[in-house]
């Protein structure tokens, strides 16, 4: 190949190559949610059997675990501390735990997960196959055991105390408002974090702010009032109120906290979705 046909095929292939990047990059992520659902599914199931295999109890372990953690807190609070809430009875208490814990569990898995999402799966880069704009949603979706399992326990709970009331049947409403806040934030650590890499190593101690600064075994009347706005800023504040309400006082949080929390989820879903798909050809060079 002579060197005028060697440039010219390098400049076409160069051209080529941008107009692919700029085709990849416009547009949300969120539309390979929607065309890759099935692949989605399909590899996030596998992942989740593979990690379990070899173990005497397999998947049991998803379910002991965050069983296991839940009667620690019950007994810690309830029998060491010997904490009392105002209007609460010992087991609305541990309900109200309960609420809180669980979400935050799910929360915190899909986070330390989710921020390595990219870095960790490096390997499909350039795999057209399975977009890595699929990798963060797939550490959310990893992360929802815990939930599946604590969700299944309160149901139960509520069902033996006779305490179970129809705004139950919301919970699935605010658990995909959680879900798709969780996987817009994802789409945003991941990338942030190839340039950032201190990100990876810092989310423990953002988890573990964000547990204390969250009233999962509080309420929000216990919070002094000059305190109170830290936790309004929270916004994981909003998902474990919400939940809370519904689960131990049996109704809808307020209507301006529902707004509240489907604008802020969609909010950081859109803005995540267009961020990852704008950014990641830039980024990505630092992987």
């Amino acid at each position: 190949m002579s060197w005028t046909r060697f440039a010219s095929f390098t400049r076409t292939a160069e051209t080529s190559a941008r107009g692919a990047r700029r085709h990849t990059a416009r547009g949300h992520s969120a539309k390979f949610l929607v065309t890759h659902r099935a692949l989605l599914w399909r590899v996030t199931r596998n992942e989740l059997k593979s990690r379990y295999a070899g173990s005497v109890f397999g998947m049991g372990w998803a379910v002991l675990t965050p069983l296991l953690l839940l009667g620690i807190y019950a007994v810690v609070y309830l029998v060491v501390l010997r904490v009392e809430v105002p209007g609460l009875s010992p087991v609305q208490y541990v309900l109200l735990i309960f609420a809180g814990l669980v979400p935050f569990l799910m929360t915190a898995e899909a986070l330390t997960l989710g921020v390595t999402a990219v870095v960790a799966n490096r390997s499909v880069l350039n795999n057209t196959v399975f977009p890595i704009d699929l990798a963060p949603a797939k550490s959310v979706l990893l992360a929802q055991m815990p939930m599946v399992v604590g969700l299944m326990t309160i149901l139960v709970a509520l069902g033996l105390t006779g305490t179970i009331s129809w705004a139950v049947l919301l919970l699935p409403v605010v658990w995909g408002l959680h879900v798709i806040a969780l996987i817009g934030l994802t789409w945003i650590l991941s990338l942030v974090n190839l340039v950032f890499r201190d990100l990876q190593n810092l989310i423990g101690l953002v988890l573990l702010v964000l547990m204390v600064v969250s009233p999962i075994v509080y309420t929000m009347d216990m919070v002094p009032p000059r305190l109170r706005p830290l936790v309004t800023l929270n916004p994981f504040a909003y998902f474990v109120t919400a939940y809370q309400a519904i689960v131990v006082f049996g109704r809808l949080p307020s209507w301006p906290h529902c707004l509240a929390l489907v604008a802020m989820s969609v909010g950081i879903f859109a803005f995540g979705s267009y961020f990852f798909a704008s950014a990641k050809r830039v980024l990505i060079d630092y992987v």
